[in-house]
């Protein structure tokens, strides 16, 4: 089974679904992709501050897969967002994954409380590393729609993915529309609400019905939506559950349902991007 692709406004394009390895631990990653590239992803996401992006790369090569068909995306850590600390933290990335090139950099987080609100030098930085050939693509993630516009306004160039937080239970609707608005491509992290969907007896009702897992269900519904997701795991079997997602369609009064669980801001599981603050030591 090939992944579908989506055309990025940038003319490049990105698989639809991937593995994302946040919280993996160091010593599991690079069996972890390996596993994922012979399931057949081609899609890995991973970050700075995971910590893990040496053992992504060890499994890449491990994995011999050609570099064109990879789709690897990283992201900006935390504590280097003044412009000669991200110019570093990507050189880094880059030696880390072993590549001469990233097909997609992130800001990971706005952080608008701190860097005295400037995460728009950031974003010009950012640009740099596309002009010079060492990234494909670059975007955002934890976004919101006061913080896209304000990049888009003060610098023109408009990121080709917003990585959020959205799952059946936070919709992150206004996210999605200000992305739409952009010609912004949504990336939906957390998609299944860190396992909660389990419980839930509507998308129970639905597995029931279409004979697929409540996680096939509720991936299949980010599918539909158009966005593009990366569930995490370390085990080889869900890795294959997971993939096995493109052999059934939703229909709209099920995509409905699962629609009408959002809880907007009760929804939501992760911190919010207008008070997150973190930055590593």
């Amino acid at each position: 089974m090939t992944v579908p692709t989506i055309t990025l406004h940038d003319g490049t394009s990105i698989p639809q679904l991937g593995l994302g390895v946040f919280q993996v631990p160091p010593e599991d990653t690079a069996r972890v992709v390996e596993q994922a590239l012979e399931v057949g992803y081609r899609h890995i996401d991973t970050a700075q501050m995971y910590a893990n992006e040496a053992e992504v790369g060890t499994g890449l090569t491990a994995a011999g897969i050609a570099r064109d068909d990879l789709y690897i995306t990283t992201k900006l850590n935390n504590g280097f967002h003044r412009p000669d600390d991200a110019r570093r933290a990507f050189g880094e990335s880059l030696n880390r994954l072993g590549l001469d090139r990233i097909d997609l950099f992130l800001i990971h987080w706005p952080l608008p409380t701190e860097y005295d609100g400037d995460f728009v030098s950031t974003w010009r930085t950012l640009a740099e590393f596309v002009d010079d050939g060492r990234a494909t693509s670059i975007g955002v993630s934890n976004f919101q729609p006061a913080h896209l516009d304000r990049i888009v306004e003060e610098t023109g160039v408009v990121p080709v993915v917003n990585q959020v937080e959205v799952h059946p239970f936070f919709g992150n609707e206004a996210v999605r529309e200000a992305n739409r608005r952009h010609d912004v491509l949504t990336e939906a992290w957390s998609p299944l609400a860190q396992g909660a969907i389990g419980g839930d007896d509507a998308i129970g009702e639905i597995s029931t019905v279409t004979g697929k897992t409540p996680s096939q269900v509720v991936l299949r519904w980010h599918l539909q939506r158009g966005d593009i997701v990366f569930p995490k795991t370390t085990k080889v079997e869900r890795m294959q559950e997971n993939f096995d997602v493109f052999d059934f369609e939703l229909t709209d009064n099920q995509m409905a349902t699962i629609g009408e669980l959002d809880r907007d801001e009760d929804g939501r599981r992760g911190p919010n991007p207008d008070t997150f603050d973190y930055i590593p030591d």
